[in-house]
Protein backbone atom coordinates (compact mmCIF):
# COMPACT_ATOMS: atom_id res chain seq x y z
CA UNK A 1 0.00 0.00 0.00
CA UNK A 2 1.41 3.07 -1.15
CA UNK A 3 2.23 5.79 1.67
CA UNK A 4 -1.05 7.59 2.82
CA UNK A 5 -0.65 11.64 2.25
CA UNK A 6 -3.42 13.33 4.31
CA UNK A 7 -5.38 17.44 3.72
CA UNK A 8 -4.15 19.33 6.79
CA UNK A 9 -6.90 19.71 8.78
CA UNK A 10 -8.42 16.98 11.75
CA UNK A 11 -11.63 15.43 10.71
CA UNK A 12 -14.10 13.04 12.58
CA UNK A 13 -14.72 11.04 9.40
CA UNK A 14 -11.28 9.27 8.78
CA UNK A 15 -8.22 8.36 11.15
CA UNK A 16 -5.76 10.77 9.89
CA UNK A 17 -2.18 11.77 12.02
CA UNK A 18 -2.48 11.34 15.82
CA UNK A 19 -0.41 13.50 17.15
CA UNK A 20 -1.44 12.23 21.15
CA UNK A 21 0.09 9.10 19.37
CA UNK A 22 3.24 10.60 18.07
CA UNK A 23 4.10 12.39 21.13
CA UNK A 24 3.47 8.80 23.34
CA UNK A 25 5.63 6.93 20.60
CA UNK A 26 8.90 9.26 20.31
CA UNK A 27 8.94 9.22 24.04
CA UNK A 28 8.76 6.18 24.44
CA UNK A 29 11.48 5.60 21.81
CA UNK A 30 13.55 7.59 23.83
CA UNK A 31 13.05 6.17 26.94
CA UNK A 32 14.05 2.72 25.35
CA UNK A 33 17.34 4.25 24.23
CA UNK A 34 17.90 5.75 27.40
CA UNK A 35 17.03 2.48 29.32
CA UNK A 36 19.37 0.61 26.81
CA UNK A 37 22.24 2.87 27.85
CA UNK A 38 24.73 3.42 30.29
CA UNK A 39 23.28 6.55 31.14
CA UNK A 40 21.54 8.17 33.77
CA UNK A 41 19.43 10.69 31.82
CA UNK A 42 19.91 13.16 28.58
CA UNK A 43 20.09 16.87 28.92
CA UNK A 44 19.00 18.65 25.43
CA UNK A 45 19.69 22.17 24.57
CA UNK A 46 18.95 20.99 20.43
CA UNK A 47 15.99 22.54 19.19
CA UNK A 48 14.69 19.27 17.52
CA UNK A 49 15.83 17.10 20.52
CA UNK A 50 13.42 19.03 22.96
CA UNK A 51 10.88 18.37 20.47
CA UNK A 52 11.12 15.02 20.48
CA UNK A 53 11.28 14.82 24.17
CA UNK A 54 8.93 17.43 25.10
CA UNK A 55 6.47 18.37 21.90
CA UNK A 56 7.01 21.59 22.54
CA UNK A 57 7.79 24.43 19.76
CA UNK A 58 8.63 28.13 20.74
CA UNK A 59 8.78 29.29 16.92
CA UNK A 60 12.12 28.77 14.45
CA UNK A 61 13.61 32.30 15.72
CA UNK A 62 14.72 30.82 19.01
CA UNK A 63 16.51 28.14 17.06
CA UNK A 64 20.02 29.00 16.92
CA UNK A 65 19.66 30.91 20.70
CA UNK A 66 20.50 27.74 22.59
CA UNK A 67 18.43 29.71 25.43
CA UNK A 68 16.14 26.53 26.42
CA UNK A 69 16.90 22.85 27.98
CA UNK A 70 15.15 19.83 28.49
CA UNK A 71 15.66 17.14 30.63
CA UNK A 72 15.26 13.35 30.73
CA UNK A 73 16.05 11.24 33.83
CA UNK A 74 15.94 7.05 33.58
CA UNK A 75 12.72 6.19 35.27
CA UNK A 76 11.08 9.66 35.02
CA UNK A 77 9.37 12.43 33.07
CA UNK A 78 10.25 15.13 30.67
CA UNK A 79 10.76 18.43 32.22
CA UNK A 80 11.58 21.67 29.88
CA UNK A 81 12.62 24.82 31.05
CA UNK A 82 11.53 27.73 28.75
CA UNK A 83 11.73 30.75 27.63
CA UNK A 84 10.13 33.50 30.10
CA UNK A 85 6.47 33.45 29.35
CA UNK A 86 6.48 30.26 27.00
CA UNK A 87 6.33 27.91 30.53
CA UNK A 88 2.95 29.78 31.06
CA UNK A 89 2.20 28.93 27.85
CA UNK A 90 3.04 24.95 28.03
CA UNK A 91 1.63 24.89 31.29
CA UNK A 92 -1.95 26.24 29.89
CA UNK A 93 -1.61 24.27 26.53
CA UNK A 94 0.24 21.00 26.75
CA UNK A 95 -1.58 18.64 29.58
CA UNK A 96 1.00 16.36 28.93
CA UNK A 97 3.61 18.04 30.89
CA UNK A 98 1.40 18.21 34.18
CA UNK A 99 2.37 15.52 36.40
CA UNK A 100 0.27 16.62 38.77
CA UNK A 101 -2.13 14.64 40.95
CA UNK A 102 -3.68 16.97 42.40
CA UNK A 103 -2.77 16.15 45.62
CA UNK A 104 0.64 18.23 46.54
CA UNK A 105 2.32 15.17 43.36
CA UNK A 106 5.27 16.23 41.44
CA UNK A 107 5.53 19.79 39.81
CA UNK A 108 5.03 20.72 36.09
CA UNK A 109 7.30 19.44 33.48
CA UNK A 110 6.94 22.81 32.28
CA UNK A 111 9.03 25.64 34.01
CA UNK A 112 11.05 28.82 33.72
CA UNK A 113 14.40 28.97 32.85
CA UNK A 114 16.86 30.59 30.81
CA UNK A 115 20.36 29.48 29.27
CA UNK A 116 23.73 31.71 28.73
CA UNK A 117 22.10 33.33 25.38
CA UNK A 118 25.07 32.15 23.46
CA UNK A 119 27.44 34.55 25.64
CA UNK A 120 25.38 37.38 25.35
CA UNK A 121 24.66 37.30 29.45
CA UNK A 122 27.51 38.48 31.63
CA UNK A 123 29.57 35.88 32.61
CA UNK A 124 29.63 37.05 36.27
CA UNK A 125 26.29 36.75 35.98
CA UNK A 126 25.41 32.95 36.98
CA UNK A 127 23.42 32.34 34.62
CA UNK A 128 25.30 28.79 33.84
CA UNK A 129 25.64 27.85 37.24
CA UNK A 130 21.95 28.43 37.43
CA UNK A 131 21.02 25.86 34.70
CA UNK A 132 23.69 23.24 36.34
CA UNK A 133 21.71 23.37 40.04
CA UNK A 134 18.79 23.07 38.26
CA UNK A 135 19.87 19.81 36.70
CA UNK A 136 21.94 18.80 39.50
CA UNK A 137 18.96 19.08 41.60
CA UNK A 138 17.06 16.65 39.21
CA UNK A 139 19.59 14.32 39.11
CA UNK A 140 19.88 13.85 42.75
CA UNK A 141 15.78 13.42 43.55
CA UNK A 142 15.59 10.60 41.09
CA UNK A 143 19.10 9.41 42.90
CA UNK A 144 21.04 9.34 39.38
CA UNK A 145 23.94 12.29 40.33
CA UNK A 146 26.55 9.59 40.34
CA UNK A 147 25.55 8.48 37.12
CA UNK A 148 26.57 9.78 33.42
CA UNK A 149 24.79 12.76 31.78
CA UNK A 150 24.52 13.05 27.99
CA UNK A 151 24.49 16.21 26.50
CA UNK A 152 23.68 16.48 23.19
CA UNK A 153 24.84 20.57 22.68
CA UNK A 154 26.04 23.16 25.40
CA UNK A 155 27.87 26.29 26.05
CA UNK A 156 31.06 25.59 27.62
CA UNK A 157 29.93 28.16 30.62
CA UNK A 158 27.29 25.85 30.95
CA UNK A 159 29.42 22.63 30.45
CA UNK A 160 31.98 23.57 33.14
CA UNK A 161 29.27 24.44 35.60
CA UNK A 162 27.73 21.12 34.98
CA UNK A 163 31.16 19.50 36.05
CA UNK A 164 31.86 21.92 38.60
CA UNK A 165 28.68 20.43 40.14
CA UNK A 166 30.24 16.55 40.51
CA UNK A 167 28.55 15.73 36.94
CA UNK A 168 30.28 13.81 34.63
CA UNK A 169 28.91 14.96 31.82
CA UNK A 170 29.38 12.60 28.43
CA UNK A 171 27.70 12.99 24.28
CA UNK A 172 24.63 12.51 24.74
CA UNK A 173 23.73 13.32 21.06
CA UNK A 174 24.20 9.74 19.54
CA UNK A 175 21.59 8.50 21.84
CA UNK A 176 19.27 10.70 20.83
CA UNK A 177 19.88 10.07 17.29
CA UNK A 178 19.42 6.42 17.59
CA UNK A 179 16.35 6.85 19.36
CA UNK A 180 14.92 9.11 15.78
CA UNK A 181 17.22 6.73 13.32
CA UNK A 182 13.59 4.34 12.75
CA UNK A 183 10.12 6.75 12.47
CA UNK A 184 7.13 6.05 13.78
CA UNK A 185 3.65 5.41 11.49
CA UNK A 186 2.75 8.85 12.21
CA UNK A 187 6.46 10.82 11.74
CA UNK A 188 6.70 8.77 8.27
CA UNK A 189 2.59 10.39 7.73
CA UNK A 190 4.00 13.62 8.34
CA UNK A 191 7.14 13.66 6.35
CA UNK A 192 5.18 12.43 3.47
CA UNK A 193 3.17 15.21 3.86
CA UNK A 194 6.04 17.90 3.63
CA UNK A 195 6.81 16.61 0.31
CA UNK A 196 3.45 16.98 -0.95
CA UNK A 197 4.18 20.41 -0.17
CA UNK A 198 7.20 20.65 -2.36
CA UNK A 199 5.56 18.86 -4.87
CA UNK A 200 3.01 21.81 -5.20
CA UNK A 201 5.73 24.28 -4.76
CA UNK A 202 8.19 22.68 -7.61
CA UNK A 203 4.41 22.78 -9.95
CA UNK A 204 4.46 26.49 -9.38
CA UNK A 205 8.47 27.18 -9.90
CA UNK A 206 8.28 25.28 -13.42
CA UNK A 207 5.69 27.58 -14.70
CA UNK A 208 7.03 30.48 -13.69
CA UNK A 209 10.86 29.55 -13.99
CA UNK A 210 12.02 31.12 -17.62
CA UNK A 211 14.98 33.90 -18.72
CA UNK A 212 14.79 36.63 -16.75
CA UNK A 213 13.57 35.46 -13.46
CA UNK A 214 16.28 36.29 -10.96
CA UNK A 215 17.44 33.01 -8.58
CA UNK A 216 16.18 35.13 -5.58
CA UNK A 217 12.70 35.39 -7.19
CA UNK A 218 12.52 31.67 -7.21
CA UNK A 219 13.31 31.49 -3.42
CA UNK A 220 9.83 33.77 -3.05
CA UNK A 221 8.02 32.28 -4.74
CA UNK A 222 8.71 28.36 -3.00
CA UNK A 223 8.58 30.16 0.46
CA UNK A 224 5.40 31.89 -0.59
CA UNK A 225 3.69 28.55 -1.86
CA UNK A 226 4.71 26.55 1.16
CA UNK A 227 3.81 29.34 3.59
CA UNK A 228 0.37 29.67 2.16
CA UNK A 229 0.09 25.89 2.47
CA UNK A 230 0.66 25.76 6.04
CA UNK A 231 4.43 25.13 6.14
CA UNK A 232 5.96 25.92 9.64
CA UNK A 233 9.33 27.01 8.61
CA UNK A 234 11.23 27.02 5.23
CA UNK A 235 14.32 26.84 6.42
CA UNK A 236 15.98 27.48 2.71
CA UNK A 237 16.24 27.22 -0.87
CA UNK A 238 18.91 26.47 -2.84
CA UNK A 239 18.22 28.13 -6.37
CA UNK A 240 21.64 27.41 -8.62
CA UNK A 241 21.35 28.49 -12.38
CA UNK A 242 23.61 28.74 -15.28
CA UNK A 243 27.84 28.67 -14.83
CA UNK A 244 27.00 28.56 -11.07
CA UNK A 245 26.30 25.00 -11.13
CA UNK A 246 29.71 23.80 -10.97
CA UNK A 247 31.40 24.04 -8.58
CA UNK A 248 27.79 23.79 -6.58
CA UNK A 249 28.09 27.12 -4.13
CA UNK A 250 25.05 25.63 -1.98
CA UNK A 251 23.46 29.12 -1.94
CA UNK A 252 21.44 31.32 -4.27
CA UNK A 253 22.01 34.43 -5.48
CA UNK A 254 20.18 37.40 -7.32
CA UNK A 255 21.43 36.24 -10.65
CA UNK A 256 19.15 36.67 -13.79
CA UNK A 257 18.56 33.16 -15.19
CA UNK A 258 19.25 33.24 -18.75
CA UNK A 259 18.09 30.96 -22.07
CA UNK A 260 19.61 27.83 -22.14
CA UNK A 261 20.99 27.54 -18.72
CA UNK A 262 20.73 24.44 -16.52
CA UNK A 263 18.93 25.68 -12.88
CA UNK A 264 18.71 23.10 -9.96
CA UNK A 265 17.03 23.77 -6.61
CA UNK A 266 16.78 22.76 -3.15
CA UNK A 267 13.73 23.12 -1.05
CA UNK A 268 14.09 22.45 3.01
CA UNK A 269 11.35 23.28 4.98
CA UNK A 270 9.01 21.60 7.81
CA UNK A 271 6.04 20.49 8.57
CA UNK A 272 4.90 20.18 12.32
CA UNK A 273 8.71 19.94 12.83
CA UNK A 274 9.27 17.56 9.88
CA UNK A 275 11.47 18.20 7.41
CA UNK A 276 12.03 18.26 3.45
CA UNK A 277 15.37 18.13 1.50
CA UNK A 278 14.13 17.42 -2.09
CA UNK A 279 16.59 18.75 -5.09
CA UNK A 280 15.28 19.15 -8.47
CA UNK A 281 17.56 20.21 -12.16
CA UNK A 282 15.68 22.25 -15.13
CA UNK A 283 16.72 23.17 -18.21
CA UNK A 284 15.42 26.84 -19.43
CA UNK A 285 13.97 26.83 -22.92
CA UNK A 286 16.57 24.10 -23.85
CA UNK A 287 19.40 21.48 -22.92
CA UNK A 288 22.64 21.17 -24.59
CA UNK A 289 24.30 17.49 -25.16
CA UNK A 290 26.48 18.36 -21.65
CA UNK A 291 23.40 19.11 -19.87
CA UNK A 292 21.55 16.09 -21.09
CA UNK A 293 24.41 13.54 -20.88
CA UNK A 294 25.08 15.15 -17.31
CA UNK A 295 21.58 14.38 -16.09
CA UNK A 296 21.17 11.07 -17.32
CA UNK A 297 24.21 10.05 -15.70
CA UNK A 298 23.48 11.99 -12.59
CA UNK A 299 20.00 9.80 -12.76
CA UNK A 300 21.72 6.70 -13.66
CA UNK A 301 23.42 7.16 -10.41
CA UNK A 302 20.24 7.57 -8.31
CA UNK A 303 18.40 4.62 -9.53
CA UNK A 304 21.79 2.53 -8.86
CA UNK A 305 20.85 3.71 -5.72
CA UNK A 306 17.61 2.97 -5.24
CA UNK A 307 17.56 -0.47 -6.59
CA UNK A 308 19.90 -1.68 -3.57
CA UNK A 309 17.89 0.52 -0.78
CA UNK A 310 16.15 -2.53 1.51
CA UNK A 311 16.29 -3.81 5.13
CA UNK A 312 19.47 -6.04 5.95
CA UNK A 313 21.57 -3.23 2.98
CA UNK A 314 23.93 -1.01 4.09
CA UNK A 315 25.03 2.35 3.71
CA UNK A 316 28.12 1.17 2.45
CA UNK A 317 25.82 -0.64 -0.36
CA UNK A 318 24.92 2.53 -1.62
CA UNK A 319 27.64 4.12 -1.92
CA UNK A 320 30.01 1.57 -3.52
CA UNK A 321 27.82 2.21 -6.70
CA UNK A 322 28.64 6.18 -6.57
CA UNK A 323 31.42 7.77 -8.21
CA UNK A 324 34.68 8.58 -6.22
CA UNK A 325 35.74 12.47 -6.16
CA UNK A 326 38.44 11.95 -8.48
CA UNK A 327 36.30 11.08 -11.57
CA UNK A 328 34.33 14.19 -11.18
CA UNK A 329 36.68 16.51 -10.78
CA UNK A 330 37.40 16.51 -6.95
CA UNK A 331 41.03 15.47 -4.99
CA UNK A 332 39.11 13.52 -2.41
CA UNK A 333 36.27 12.71 -0.40
CA UNK A 334 36.39 15.87 1.68
CA UNK A 335 36.10 17.97 -1.14
CA UNK A 336 33.61 16.21 -2.59
CA UNK A 337 31.49 16.04 0.16
CA UNK A 338 27.51 16.09 0.01
CA UNK A 339 27.78 15.99 -3.64
CA UNK A 340 27.12 11.81 -3.63
CA UNK A 341 25.32 11.80 -0.42
CA UNK A 342 22.53 10.72 1.44
CA UNK A 343 21.46 11.42 4.84
CA UNK A 344 18.29 10.59 7.25
CA UNK A 345 15.31 13.47 7.63
CA UNK A 346 12.79 13.89 10.27
CA UNK A 347 12.97 16.59 12.91
CA UNK A 348 16.07 17.88 11.22
CA UNK A 349 17.70 17.68 7.60
CA UNK A 350 20.74 15.62 8.74
CA UNK A 351 20.08 12.66 10.91
CA UNK A 352 20.97 8.98 10.89
CA UNK A 353 22.31 7.17 8.69
CA UNK A 354 24.72 9.34 6.83
CA UNK A 355 25.84 7.75 2.83
CA UNK A 356 28.48 9.21 2.07
CA UNK A 357 32.39 7.73 0.21
CA UNK A 358 33.62 9.29 3.20
CA UNK A 359 32.72 7.21 5.57
CA UNK A 360 30.37 4.60 4.92
CA UNK A 361 33.09 2.05 3.50
CA UNK A 362 34.66 1.60 6.73
CA UNK A 363 31.83 2.54 8.62
CA UNK A 364 28.48 1.10 7.31
CA UNK A 365 25.44 1.33 8.84
CA UNK A 366 22.56 -1.36 8.29
CA UNK A 367 19.43 -0.22 6.80
CA UNK A 368 16.08 -0.94 8.40
CA UNK A 369 12.04 -0.94 8.15
CA UNK A 370 11.04 2.58 8.96
CA UNK A 371 13.94 4.54 8.60
CA UNK A 372 13.34 7.95 5.69
CA UNK A 373 16.33 9.29 4.70
CA UNK A 374 17.53 11.63 1.35
CA UNK A 375 19.95 10.25 -1.67
CA UNK A 376 21.27 12.95 -3.68
CA UNK A 377 23.16 12.55 -6.70
CA UNK A 378 25.51 15.53 -8.70
CA UNK A 379 27.47 15.52 -11.90
CA UNK A 380 29.11 18.01 -13.35
CA UNK A 381 28.48 18.61 -17.25
CA UNK A 382 31.31 18.01 -20.04
CA UNK A 383 31.17 21.45 -20.85
CA UNK A 384 32.86 22.53 -17.21
CA UNK A 385 29.85 25.17 -16.27
CA UNK A 386 26.53 23.07 -16.19
CA UNK A 387 25.78 20.46 -14.15
CA UNK A 388 22.93 18.01 -12.80
CA UNK A 389 21.41 17.27 -9.23
CA UNK A 390 18.62 15.37 -8.15
CA UNK A 391 17.58 13.77 -4.66
CA UNK A 392 14.71 11.75 -3.82
CA UNK A 393 13.46 10.89 -0.24
CA UNK A 394 12.40 7.10 0.63
CA UNK A 395 11.04 5.07 3.49
CA UNK A 396 12.34 2.13 4.50
CA UNK A 397 9.73 -0.85 3.51
CA UNK A 398 9.41 -4.37 4.39
CA UNK A 399 10.35 -5.15 0.68
CA UNK A 400 12.10 -2.56 -0.38
CA UNK A 401 11.51 1.25 -0.38
CA UNK A 402 9.05 3.98 -1.37
CA UNK A 403 10.32 7.24 -2.54
CA UNK A 404 7.71 10.15 -1.44
CA UNK A 405 9.75 12.89 -3.46
CA UNK A 406 6.80 12.90 -6.61
CA UNK A 407 7.62 15.62 -8.72
CA UNK A 408 8.85 13.96 -11.96
CA UNK A 409 12.66 13.70 -12.28
CA UNK A 410 12.85 10.41 -14.70
CA UNK A 411 14.51 12.67 -17.28
CA UNK A 412 15.34 16.17 -17.82
CA UNK A 413 12.61 18.55 -17.93
CA UNK A 414 12.78 21.85 -19.90
CA UNK A 415 10.91 24.66 -18.42
CA UNK A 416 9.64 28.24 -19.96
CA UNK A 417 7.93 29.34 -23.16
CA UNK A 418 8.45 26.94 -26.08
CA UNK A 419 9.82 28.75 -28.77
CA UNK A 420 8.74 29.54 -32.48
CA UNK A 421 10.45 29.55 -35.92
CA UNK A 422 9.17 30.12 -39.23
CA UNK A 423 9.55 26.18 -39.63
CA UNK A 424 8.07 25.03 -36.46
CA UNK A 425 9.07 24.82 -33.14
CA UNK A 426 12.01 25.43 -31.59
CA UNK A 427 13.99 22.54 -30.67
CA UNK A 428 14.41 22.35 -27.20
CA UNK A 429 17.40 20.19 -27.38
CA UNK A 430 20.17 22.38 -28.56
CA UNK A 431 23.43 24.75 -26.67
CA UNK A 432 22.86 27.77 -25.59
CA UNK A 433 24.64 29.86 -28.16
CA UNK A 434 22.51 29.84 -31.28
CA UNK A 435 25.59 29.81 -33.89
CA UNK A 436 26.12 26.53 -32.53
CA UNK A 437 22.87 25.10 -33.82
CA UNK A 438 23.68 25.93 -37.36
CA UNK A 439 24.84 23.63 -40.20
CA UNK A 440 28.82 24.79 -40.12
CA UNK A 441 28.99 24.69 -36.24
CA UNK A 442 26.74 21.33 -35.55
CA UNK A 443 29.84 19.49 -38.31
CA UNK A 444 32.72 20.92 -36.53
CA UNK A 445 31.27 20.26 -32.80
CA UNK A 446 30.24 16.50 -33.93
CA UNK A 447 33.72 15.77 -34.72
CA UNK A 448 34.47 17.24 -30.95
CA UNK A 449 32.11 15.17 -29.84
CA UNK A 450 33.11 12.21 -31.10
CA UNK A 451 36.30 12.58 -29.48
CA UNK A 452 34.84 13.33 -26.31
CA UNK A 453 32.64 9.92 -26.54
CA UNK A 454 36.07 8.22 -26.98
CA UNK A 455 37.23 9.34 -23.92
CA UNK A 456 33.79 9.38 -21.69
CA UNK A 457 34.40 5.33 -23.17
CA UNK A 458 37.37 5.24 -21.91
CA UNK A 459 36.40 6.73 -17.89
CA UNK A 460 33.70 4.17 -17.54
CA UNK A 461 30.43 4.59 -16.45
CA UNK A 462 31.97 4.70 -12.75
CA UNK A 463 29.45 1.46 -11.35
CA UNK A 464 30.98 -0.31 -8.81
CA UNK A 465 33.95 1.89 -7.20
CA UNK A 466 35.54 0.86 -4.29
Amino acid sequence: MAIRTYGPNAVDWEERVDLDRLRRQRLARLHDTLNRSELGAVLSFDFANIRYMTATHIGTWAMDKLIRFALLVRGGEPVVWDFGSAARHHQLYNPWLDYSDGKGGPPTGARAGISTLRGAFHPDAGIAEDVAAKIAAELRAHGLAGEPLGVDVAEMPVLAALRAEGIDVVDGQQLFLEARRIKTGDEISLLSQACAMVDAAYEELYAHLRPGIRENECVGLVSKVLYDLGSEYVEGVNAISGERCSPHPHVYSDRLIRPGDPAFFDILHSHLGYRTCYYRTFAVGSASRAQRDAYVRCREYMDQAISLVRPGATTADIVQVWPRAEEFGFADETAAFALQYGHGVGLSIWEKPIFSRLVSLDHPEVLEEGMVFALETYWPAADGWSAARIEEELVVTADGCEVITKFPAEELLVAGRKYWTVGGDLNTAREAQSHLNTGTAKGQRGTAEARQETADGHRGTGDGHR
